[in-house]
């Protein structure tokens, strides 16, 4: 990169920050406009030099360019083992499943559901940490939090605010069930042709029923207050959208009101 000066016309110097690259397919170099930055005589108002002021700038730019581009080498010692329980080890494998979270611009929906709230804690974050824990490391949420260090990810929130997230997830949830489908629908043509409809349920060790968690047939068989959730897929078995139920519902009672949602 370099400062450019070019004599406009009217006899006025104009100052840009310019970068040449080679065109492959002409075969010359051109010139590229990285910054424009006016008339000379119009920022020697702002600066009490400003060619020297301008070609620092480029200066550290070009340094910046350089690092970019210097390879990056990692060293270590043959004699050098890891201590038997430490806590240095990361995971790395998530990144998978980073890049679909990203896809489905899952970061976007809730930076944008957030932006008017008055929640001080970070609900991207949580959803990350949350999502990853459960493809692999699945456990309770204090466990999870718990756990957050394995990831390379900085989650500066604490345990309470992964609980007080859950109530914006849920408020939520049926957007946010929609903005999946849709970005699913566009990127990896999700297939229809033919649906999937479970209902499973999950038990409560709490002594008092309330409007949701009730005693009912229990998949485990146990005697614990259940919640009711069906669930649609797609041919390829990718979830479409669930809904939660009380305890003592049928499963077949919840067909209808699910075919509905879907539609």
């Amino acid at each position: 990169m370099y400062l450019k000066k070019s004599r406009r016309s009217s006899g006025r110097i104009y100052l840009s920050i310019a970068d040449g690259y080679r065109d492959k397919e002409r075969g010359h170099t051109r010139t590229v406009t990285i910054e424009s930055l006016g008339y000379l005589d119009e920022l020697q108002k702002q600066y009490d030099d400003p060619i020297a002021f301008f070609e620092q700038k480029v200066k550290e730019l070009n340094e910046q360019k350089a690092m970019k581009k210097t390879p990056i080498t990692l060293s270590f010692s043959p004699n050098e083992r890891l201590l038997i329980n430490t806590n240095d080890r990361k995971n790395f494998g998530y990144a998978a499943f980073s890049k679909i979270y990203h896809e489905l611009e899952l970061d976007k929906f809730l930076k944008n559901r957030q932006r008017h709230s008055k929640e001080e804690y970070d609900s991207n974050a949580i959803m990350k940490l949350l999502v990853f824990s459960r493809l692999l490391y699945p456990a309770s949420k204090k466990k999870t939090y718990e756990n957050r260090d394995i990831f390379f990810e900085r989650f500066d929130f604490s345990l309470d605010d992964v609980y007080r997230c859950l109530s914006f997830f849920n408020k939520h949830s049926n957007a946010l069930q929609l903005w999946v489908h849709e970005h699913i629908k566009s990127l990896y043509e999700r297939n229809t042709n033919l649906v999937y409809y479970d209902v499973t349920n999950y038990y409560f060790e709490i002594d008092e029923q309330d409007e949701l968690r009730k005693k009912g047939v229990s998949k485990e068989h146990r005697p614990d207050p259940i919640v009711q959730m069906g669930l649609f897929m797609d041919t390829n078995g990718i979830p479409i959208t669930y809904k939660l139920f009380p305890g003592n519902a049928l499963d077949k009672t919840t067909f209808m009101p699910m075919l509905r949602k879907i539609q």
